[in-house]
């Protein structure tokens, strides 16, 4: 077992944030389970937009798709689809190993859906039922419609992976609908101890927008000012993801959940997401080493997994420096950086982020299948 490995000794679960059919079929997929100790995988749009836009893999089946499907969605998701389901089945002994409790696999609904409850149930339920594999994950945005639809389907005993959490208060509304969800599951017969969810709160991007700000500050502060914020940069992320760790802590072990935990429910553990290092100035496996605790994980595209492959160093860091994590929200509080407002401003980036990729990725398929349809080319699908 590679340093990855090191991270399960704190209790900590390394998934990919990553996906492409050559991953799985190469082999790859197997020794990053069986060497590195991966035990999930994580998928969104701008994945597969990735994936299916920038290769060549995906053309003959493309060739074979367009004879049965009529529109650029339905095409795509069979490709999506047909890769998820691969992926569960390669994960699967680890599903089976942890009892249910890793080995998972995330398919995002539509990122247009984000503010339509009954749509977000929908495609949600459709989706489960298309894939048909146990370890599956379907991914909905933490927006106030997507966590109401999250309630319902974990109330379905639907695994739901709830995703682009920027704030502690958002992240609190979540775990409150899983547990409100896992009741109604409960109290209808229904398999509580085999309902799954992570909540995933994302890192990076914290960061680069509160540097931003910081930075914007700077250009008019006095010298006192300068020394505070310049303290700040880098810092916000982590300490905003330690006081959701907190609460996480609180919440699942609250007298609520205990009754929840004795018929066999498992909390929701906190995923890292956004967890590769966007500013080159600081250390590429940051969001790894200074979020390592019990019952979480940090699902890590390939460069950061292959960083901290080769010189991460693992401890358990998740509960140090609280107070100074305190400190640093209030700081900026006081300098008039506002975590709310930039959480609220993230999620919504976030979501068009998601959507144009989605867009994408959908044109690039559908002028694929209509070269197809009309005896062109082969469909190439690269830029």
């Amino acid at each position: 077992m590679s340093k990855l490995g090191d991270l399960q000794k704190y209790g900590q679960s390394v998934w990919l944030d990553f996906i492409k059919r050559s991953l799985i079929s190469s082999g790859e997929l197997d020794r990053l389970i069986r060497e590195d100790g991966v035990c999930g995988l994580t998928s969104n749009p701008s994945i597969f937009e990735k994936a299916i836009g920038e290769s060549s893999e995906y053309d003959a089946d493309l060739r074979k798709l367009s004879r049965s499907h009529s529109d650029g969605k339905a095409l795509f998701e069979q490709l999506a689809i047909a890769d998820i389901r691969a992926a569960a089945d390669a994960f699967r002994p680890v599903y089976d190993r942890t009892l249910g409790r890793d080995g998972f696999v995330s398919l995002e609904v539509s990122p247009d859906l984000a503010g339509d409850t009954e749509g977000t149930l929908k495609e949600a339920r459709r989706l489960w039922r298309a894939v048909s594999r146990d370890n599956l994950m379907i991914k909905v945005p933490g927006t106030p419609e997507g966590t109401r639809a999250f309630e319902t389907l974990i109330s379905e005993g639907i695994n739901i992976n709830v995703t682009l959490l920027f704030s502690v208060d958002l992240y609190r509304d979540v775990t409150a609908a899983y547990i409100k969800g896992l009741s109604s599951l409960a109290a209808n017969g229904g398999k509580i101890q085999r309902a799954a969810s992570v909540a995933s709160f994302f890192v990076s991007r914290v960061d680069t927008a509160i540097d931003d700000r910081i930075q914007q500050k700077l250009q008019g502060a006095n010298e006192a000012q300068r020394h505070e914020l310049t303290g700040l940069l880098g810092k916000a992320a982590i300490a905003n993801a330690k006081l959701a760790y907190e609460q996480y802590q609180l919440i699942f072990s609250s007298a609520e959940w205990q009754k929840l935990a004795t018929l066999g429910a498992q909390t929701q553990r906190v995923l890292w997401a956004s967890t590769g290092t966007k500013n080159p100035a600081y250390r590429d496996v940051m969001y790894v080493e200074e979020l390592v605790g019990p019952d979480t994980v940090n699902t890590m595209p390939p460069a950061t997994l292959s960083a901290f492959r080769d010189h991460g160093v693992a401890r358990s860091s998740l509960t140090e420096g609280l107070a100074e994590a305190k400190q640093t929200i209030l700081s900026l509080e006081r300098n008039g950086i506002s975590m709310v407002d930039v959480s609220a401003l993230l999620l919504e980036e976030g979501r068009k982020q998601f959507v144009d990729a989605f867009a994408k990725v959908l044109a690039a398929v559908e002028r694929a299948r209509s070269e197809t349809v009309n005896g062109e080319a082969t469909p190439q699908l690269r830029s």
